[in-house]
């Protein structure tokens, strides 16, 4: 199992420079692991793409149905005190934005807050970063 961040998701369903390096992970390991929000990270995504005439209304729909199926497989850390917490505190450790900061925390809490030998796969640097330095191995690798 691997967590995924939404920066990962994204590009299995909108094709962009990252897609063939996330779907050779996603073949070596299809158990997914994600936080509770990150469909509402990737609906966001797909939205402001078709509003900046990316995407049409048709492929934005079928990107969310794809999506909403997906998320019926992975494995989902829920909202709770833990998580909150542990955001909060890699809030005062790392540059992070409070999405990213509940994102990392989730995969945390997943993790047993033992991250060593624990994948993250993630496509923003600042988060990778993060990841990183909590104990994280970052895929994709640079």
């Amino acid at each position: 199992m691997m967590f995924w961040d939404a920066s990962a998701i994204i590009p299995m369903y909108v094709e962009g420079p990252q897609t063939g390096v996330i779907k050779a992970i996603s073949e070596r390991d299809s158990d997914l692991v994600a936080w509770w929000g990150s469909p509402v990270e990737c609906c966001s995504a797909f939205a402001r793409l078709r509003r900046d005439g990316f995407l049409t209304t048709t492929e934005e729909d079928r990107m969310r149905e794809m999506l909403s199926l997906l998320s019926e497989t992975w494995t989902e850390i829920e909202p709770g005190s833990d998580v909150r917490e542990t955001a909060e505190r890699l809030l005062l450790s790392h540059p992070l934005r409070a999405a990213d900061s509940l994102q990392l925390a989730a995969a945390l809490v997943w993790a047993g807050k033992n991250p060593k030998n624990n994948y993250f796969v993630c496509l923003d640097q600042r988060l990778k970063m993060a990841a990183r330095n909590e104990g994280f191995s970052v895929l994709p690798e640079e």
